[in-house]
C-alpha cells in the first residue's frame, strides 16, 4: 500500500485543476486584494503629493548669488605634445588678437620693384618701414573712372613731393573670376608711364586694408634712358657655372 505522501506527489492534472478552482484558493486571492485595498485607503496620497509635501517651504536660489565655474580639462604632463600646444597657442592668438597673420603669406599678396631696385625694398614697404603720406580710395569705381582719378592722384603726389602713398582698390570679392580693379592698379604701376616713377609697390598691412590696398613708393624724379644705360654699365654680370 502506498503512503499518503507519494499519492499526493503523483496527482493527475485533473486533480490540480480541481485544486486551483477550489474555494480555499479563491479565499486567498480575496484576502490579498482586500489587503491591497486597505493599504490604498490608509495611504491615499500620490507620489506627486508626497513630493510637494516634502518640498514645502523650499525656495529656489537667486541666480545673482550663483557662482559660475568654468572647468578646464588639463591633460597629464606626460601625454602633452609640445608642438601641438604651441600650434594651439598661436591659433588662439590669431583668432582673438590677429597675431601671427601675414598678408604676404596669402595668394592675394602682390609686390614688385622698379628699375634696379632690390626686392627687399618691396618687403620693407609692406612691413611699414616707409611712412605713408597720402591716400586715395578707388574702391567701387569703374575702371575708366578709377584710372583717371589714379593718374591725377599720382601727379599730385609727385608734384607735392609725396614719396609713400596708399591706393585702396578692394579685394575684388564680388568679381566673378579675378579682382579687376586690383589687377589694373598693378598694371598701371608696372606697364604704364608711371613705371618710371615707381621704386616699389606691395600689398598693405591689415591695418591699412590688407590685400585690398597697395603701398606705392615713388621716386623724386622719373628714371631716364641715360640712367638706365648707366645702371646697366655699372651693374656686374655673373655667369653661371656649367
Amino acid at each position: 500500500m502506498k503512503s499518503r505522501k507519494s499519492s499526493l506527489t503523483f496527482n493527475s492534472f485533473q486533480d490540480l485543476k480541481v485544486f486551483l478552482e477550489s474555494n480555499s484558493l479563491s479565499f486567498l486571492y480575496r484576502s490579498d486584494s482586500h489587503l491591497a485595498d486597505d493599504g490604498d485607503k490608509k495611504n491615499p496620497e500620490s507620489g506627486e503629493e508626497l513630493f510637494k509635501k516634502a518640498m514645502e517651504g523650499v525656495r529656489p536660489i537667486s541666480r545673482d548669488k550663483c557662482v559660475e565655474r568654468t572647468l578646464q580639462t588639463k591633460l597629464p604632463k606626460g601625454s602633452r605634445n609640445k608642438d601641438d600646444a604651441e600650434a594651439l597657442k598661436k591659433l588662439i592668438d590669431l583668432v582673438k588678437h590677429g597675431k601671427g597673420f601675414s598678408i604676404s603669406d596669402t595668394p592675394e599678396y602682390v609686390e614688385g620693384t622698379g628699375y634696379h631696385v632690390h626686392s627687399s625694398v618691396a618687403r620693407r614697404l609692406h612691413q611699414g618701414d616707409y611712412s605713408i603720406q597720402a591716400h586715395i580710395d578707388l574702391h567701387g569705381l569703374r575702371v575708366d573712372e578709377a584710372k583717371e582719378i589714379f593718374e591725377e592722384f599720382l601727379k599730385w603726389a609727385v608734384t607735392n613731393d609725396k614719396k609713400g602713398v596708399l591706393v585702396t582698390h578692394g579685394r575684388g570679392l564680388s568679381s566673378r573670376s579675378e579682382p579687376v580693379l586690383k589687377k589694373k592698379v598693378v598694371e598701371w604701376l608696372t606697364r604704364g608711364p608711371w613705371r618710371k616713377w615707381v621704386i616699389a609697390y606691395a600689398s598693405a598691412r591689415s591695418c591699412d586694408g590688407g590685400a585690398g590696398a597697395t603701398y606705392v613708393l615713388l621716386r623724386q624724379r622719373p628714371v631716364s634712358k641715360r640712367l638706365k644705360i648707366e645702371k646697366r654699365r655699372t651693374t656686374p654680370s655673373y655667369k653661371g657655372r656649367s
